[in-house]
């Protein structure tokens, strides 16, 4: 399978993550579910939201705290990419697989390194039926999570993936996933939580650095969730 994407190691992740949804017989992992979002917590409701309403969800520096630092957006360079090893990340594949974000066309997202090192954390927000969310966040992590290791070529570059499903964090939202990735090119390894939980019409992930993964994901739902 080739896709175009950006080709940076968090851009790579979300490029996975932006193959449309389609039927897969090669794995079968199911998301949590618990009962809507904890008690006294607002809910994201049926209605969904525009990107510009979502863009006003996401964190932003005075929410993480001193250390941390918003990337520009930066026009996205395309390059080849192809998936070794992990039918069912082909089975997905499409014409459709551009632009390193899901395909739903209400979304935000932020980036942002921490103490200006290598260390990121990432947030997107999406917003669309319920249905069509749980099926195509499911199916994605549901494929990436079927293959404990397979390879990404990209650019010429060739990186060794490996997934590991984590037990999602409970009594957030509607459903919940979460996985770690690791991305080795030759003596180089980078380790990525990625995190997703889907509330009514509403989907955040949060991707990047395991430990800021934790430390934020509560504050983000909390805020995109926020109804003032």
């Amino acid at each position: 399978m080739r896709v175009r994407v950006a080709t940076t190691i968090l851009g790579i992740t979300a490029a996975l993550l932006a193959v449309p949804a389609c039927s897969t017989d090669s794995v079968g992992t199911e998301p949590t579910a618990t009962p809507s979002a904890r008690a006294g917590k607002p809910t994201s409701g049926t209605t969904a939201l525009s990107s510009a309403a979502l863009e006003t969800r996401l964190l932003d520096e005075n929410d993480l705290g001193s250390g941390y630092l918003r990337k520009p957006e930066r026009p996205a360079q395309h390059d080849d990419v192809t998936v070794i090893g992990c039918p069912a990340l082909n089975e997905l594949g499409g014409d459709a697989a551009t632009g390193g974000s899901l395909t739903f066309p209400r979304k935000a997202k932020a980036s942002f390194t921490y103490n200006g090192s290598a260390v990121e954390v990432s947030e997107e927000l999406y917003s669309d039926s319920a249905n069509k969310l749980s099926d195509g966040i499911g199916r994605i992590f549901e494929a990436m999570t079927g293959c404990p290791t397979y390879q990404v070529v990209a650019g010429g570059t060739p990186i060794d993936m490996a997934s590991q499903k984590l037990a999602p964090p409970r009594g957030l939202g509607d459903e919940q996933w979460s996985q770690l990735l690791t991305f080795s090119t030759g003596a180089r390894s980078t380790v990525v939580k990625q995190t997703a939980i889907r509330d009514g019409s509403l989907l955040l992930i949060v991707s990047g650095s395991p430990a800021l993964v934790d430390r934020h994901l509560d504050k983000a739902l909390d805020k995109a969730l926020a109804t003032s």
